[in-house]
């Protein structure tokens, strides 16, 4: 006899009972903050004196790092810090003149750089090479772009310092992802350290590499790096990590040691991932490329911030452009070489033979050389002969002030006076220990007490360093942005599920958006919409919106056909069968988007700073212009830490929605 109970079968009075207690706390910590902030200051205003001075602290010890530390004092070969980075600035400025002088600006004992039609026929090669007549031209067309537009020099620039940067990014990346995979301890210890370094703001760490390395592109190349290295790293310990178990079980039967197994087993076995791990690097120090101009990079992000802060929209669209062009070419090459097919060559074949891509571009390099020297345009194109569609796009622009102002207008107050400011005071009166309640009563609920004492812990950190005002009104902008996101993005990656051919096309121009620098989206946001809080959250709409629309097409497109057709055969409507069949299986998908756009939305937070907003962006922002190490630090750490409460949170409920769903009757 079998006296067994299936747990999932039992009344749903507990789980009701449960929500019912939680809803009841709810409303306790909600009153309670209530009549607190009416009795006691100190739950309305955190009082200033109870803040703990981190920022001064930070600040207080680089400048002690910087001017205040000797090695070896009174000897003769004594040293302060400042000399050890002065020793890296030249190592790395050593090699980054090798490629400029390849590239664009040639060397000192008369070598002129590369001619466009020679570099534009090298990436048509590599573009061959890699996967044939389409790749090629994909490549050598992206870079003739550049030559036509007059861009040339400054792209040269960017892609000089993009293939100096990414191979150490992807060192590094290779290393630590290695150390991780050997290492339970190593990789507890820095997975920690990789979600702050991909959830803090760039603006923040780039403040301490100004006061220790100074402004330069070697500066701007370490700034890249500590941004685009963990997601590389991330990338790579996937690949070692789910080498199959028969795989390394033939290695350790070949005699192979620890090394041998690593290089010649693992590594080969994971090669696609690894290389996926070399396209990330590329697509994400691409993605820094502009905001390092910030701190001295030269190239087309340079050009760019002058054309932005000119105002010249056109021109800046141009060189945004430039930088897509790049990120596509690139990512499209690198992609390709990860999917390559190994091939076997005869070895028995000439070594012309077996290399004729090789041998190919040597003679290519030979003759175009010669062939620019003798005809002067395919060396430098003469300024009269590039195109431009900056005129275009002025005039276009001009005619929608014109046309659609005093519409845009009357939209910019309806939004900004009924809706933004009105939840923006909502979100200032809420009483600290009400918010900081109900974040770790959420915790408590989706994750248990572990996940409520972590979320708490980065919930309070702004509150004791005084910058709860900031926080909050930074989640109010990242709350409004991410709605309108979903808003948005929801209903296009639906209608983009439900199409095969609409699909590839919404998916297309996703990934052009994505690829397109974030700081292009201030300057029409500002035309239309002048400074305000609807530009900052507009800018990070356009910017946000990608990852909704494609984890939504993701996730409803994964939903078994098995399943759809027995909701069809049960009677199900067609409302019926998107709310009660598709929606929960592809709610984990969906949510991850929504943490995606959080992430992107914070990843904007600093840069919407720059026209005017009072978050914690334009606290890094304050702090970038002023060298305070410590007051960007923290306000990044304040920005970092929401970016991990959401994903903790979203994880937790995720998992939450995966168990119930394997255990639903």
């Amino acid at each position: 006899m079998n006296t067994s109970t299936p747990v999932v079968k039992q009344s749903g009075a507990l789980p009701a009972k449960r929500n019912l207690i939680y809803l009841v706390l709810v409303a306790v910590i909600i009153i309670a903050g209530i009549l607190a902030k009416g009795q006691f200051a100190w739950v309305a205003k955190y009082p200033r004196k109870w803040v703990i001075p981190l920022k001064d602290w930070i600040t207080d010890f680089f400048e002690w790092l910087v001017y205040g530390v000797t090695f070896f004092k009174g000897q003769s070969y004594e040293f302060v810090p400042t000399d050890i980075t002065r020793g890296m600035i030249k190592v790395f400025e050593y090699q980054l003149s090798f490629t400029d002088g390849i590239f664009f600006d040639g060397f000192r004992i008369g070598v002129d750089p590369l001619p466009w039609i020679t570099v534009v026929g090298l990436m048509a090669i590599l573009g061959h090479w890699v996967a044939g007549w389409r790749m090629a031209m994909i490549a050598g067309g992206s870079f003739l772009y550049l030559s036509m537009f007059s861009v040339w020099r400054p792209a040269m620039d960017t892609f000089s310092l993009v293939l100096l940067t990414v191979p150490l990014v992807f060192t590094i990346g290779l290393l630590l992802a290695i150390r991780m995979s050997k290492s339970l301890r190593a990789e507890r210890f820095i997975t920690p350290f990789f979600d702050l370094m991909q959830a803090m703001p760039p603006f923040a760490y780039m403040v301490p590499i100004v006061v220790l390395f100074g402004i330069g592109d070697v500066p701007a190349m370490l700034a890249v790096s500590v941004f685009a290295v963990p997601p590389v790293a991330r990338c790579i310990l996937l690949g070692l990590k789910t080498v199959p178990n028969e795989v390394i079980e033939a290695g350790e039967m070949a005699g192979c040691t620890p090394r041998q197994m690593l290089w010649r087993v693992k590594v080969p076995t994971s090669r696609s991932t690894v290389l996926v791990g070399l396209n990330q690097g590329i697509m994400q120090t691409l993605a820094m490329i502009v905001l390092a101009s910030l701190i001295g990079a030269s190239g087309l992000g340079n050009e760019l911030l002058n054309s932005l802060q000119t105002l010249k929209l056109g021109k800046a669209l141009e060189q945004g452009l430039a930088i897509v062009v790049i990120a596509v070419a690139l990512d499209r090459l690198s992609a390709a070489y990860a999917h390559k097919p190994k091939q076997y060559i005869d070895q028995s074949l000439p070594w012309m033979a077996k290399h004729k891509h090789l041998v190919f571009a040597a003679a290519f390099v030979i003759a175009s050389i010669v062939l620019a020297w003798l005809v002067p345009a395919l060396r430098v194109l003469p300024k009269e002969w590039p195109l431009t569609t900056a005129p275009m796009w002025d005039a276009g622009v001009d005619w929608v002030l014109l046309n659609w102002y005093d519409n845009v207008q009357g939209f910019r107050n309806f939004v900004l006076i009924d809706i933004l400011i009105p939840i923006k005071k909502f979100m200032l009166s809420i009483p600290w220990p009400t918010f900081i309640g109900l974040v770790v009563l959420l915790g408590y609920r989706l994750g248990g007490w572990k996940l409520s004492l972590a979320v708490g812990l980065m919930i309070s950190f702004p509150l004791l360093t005084g910058l709860w005002k900031e926080t909050m009104i930074t989640i109010y902008m990242i709350g409004s942005a991410a709605v309108f996101c979903i808003v948005v993005g929801f209903p296009i990656g639906l209608i983009a599920s439900k199409n095969e051919r609409l699909s590839r096309y919404i998916i297309l121009t996703c990934d052009f958006f994505q690829t397109f620098p974030s700081f292009i989206y201030l300057i029409p946001v500002i035309m239309l919409f002048k400074v305000s809080d609807i530009s900052a959250i507009i800018a990070v709409l356009a910017f946000a919106l990608v990852p909704m629309i494609r984890y939504t097409n993701l996730g409803f497109r994964n939903v078994p056909f098995s399943i759809r057709e027995a909701a069809i055969q049960q009677g199900a409507t067609r409302w019926q069968q998107l709310r009660k069949v598709e929606l929960p299986l592809a709610a984990p998908e969906i949510m991850l988007g929504i943490n995606q756009v959080i992430f992107m939305a914070l990843f904007m937070v600093a840069i919407t700073a720059l026209i005017g907003t009072q978050d914690l962006g334009s606290e890094i922002n304050r702090a970038r212009t002023g060298n305070k190490t410590g007051r960007a630090l923290v306000a990044g750490l304040c920005i970092a830490f929401l970016g991990m409460i959401s994903d903790r949170l979203i994880k937790a409920w995720r998992k939450q929605h995966s168990y119930r769903q394997e255990n639903h009757d």
